[in-house]
């Protein structure tokens, strides 16, 4: 086993753990326990997928002001296994995994569903050995920030993630096409999208006046994102 370097995982990120066995647990793949006759991260990783539930559900609780199906559509994003793939790598946790022969082989510290599992084992083993608290600030300082870049950004459906976004509100938004310049084969309209009739918040340009609509609202969104970063 290589404490060496897990050890630098929980310097790494100021952890200090008092129960040190938790953090290998966490590191430690199936096929590893198998071969040595341990206990594997599988345990870790239901404890850690509801800890992390929690942990993005109070984030964007906090972060964005949208009702409850909005707020379960983008929890569910944030933790799916593609995003958890992605949190494990921007930390770089494959480096630290015990694996058996088979998966070094087979490049498993690259494998997503492995890295996915291994980061909510990580989470699960934090939090036994912390608090609440504790996984929370660790989320803040490496997983957040990524979180916090998409909070506005969707599937390019701007326009529906605009509407959900004021509906609470009581606000409407109301889709204007300003201009209508070219030949009939290659026309460009420019739309505003308005907020109660009246603010013009964002401008867009298009081939067609949905793409101009769309555009316009991504542009909307993008200046709330931008509004958001400066807090």
């Amino acid at each position: 086993m290589n404490e060496a370097k897990i050890r630098q995982l929980e310097k790494r990120f100021g952890l200090c753990f008092n129960d040190f066995g938790l953090l290998v647990r966490a590191m430690t793949h199936s096929s590893y326990a198998n071969e040595h006759g341990t206990k594997s991260n599988e345990r870790l990783e239901f404890i850690g997928d509801a800890v992390l539930d929690l942990a993005v559900a109070k984030y964007l609780f906090e972060k964005l002001d949208v009702d409850e199906g909005v707020l379960t559509k983008k929890r569910a994003q944030d933790v799916c296994e593609e995003s958890l793939y992605e949190y494990a790598k921007n930390i770089s946790l494959g480096d630290y995994l015990l694996l058996g022969k088979g998966e070094e082989k087979s490049s498993g510290r690259e494998e997503p569903a492995i890295l996915a599992d291994a980061f909510e084992a990580f989470l699960g083993a934090i939090f036994l050995d912390k608090d609440f608290e504790e996984v929370y600030s660790f989320l803040e300082k490496a997983i957040f920030p990524y979180v916090k870049k998409s909070l506005y950004k969707d599937d390019g459906d701007y326009k529906s993630k605009l509407q959900e976004l004021v509906q609470s509100d009581k606000r409407t938004l109301d889709y204007i096409i300003v201009s209508e310049t070219g030949p009939a084969h290659d026309k460009e309209f420019v739309a505003r999208v308005y907020m109660d009739k009246d603010i013009m918040m964002g401008e867009g340009k298009g081939k067609s006046k949905k793409e101009a609509e769309q555009n316009a609202a991504k542009e909307t969104l993008d200046k709330l994102a931008a509004g958001n970063d400066g807090e």
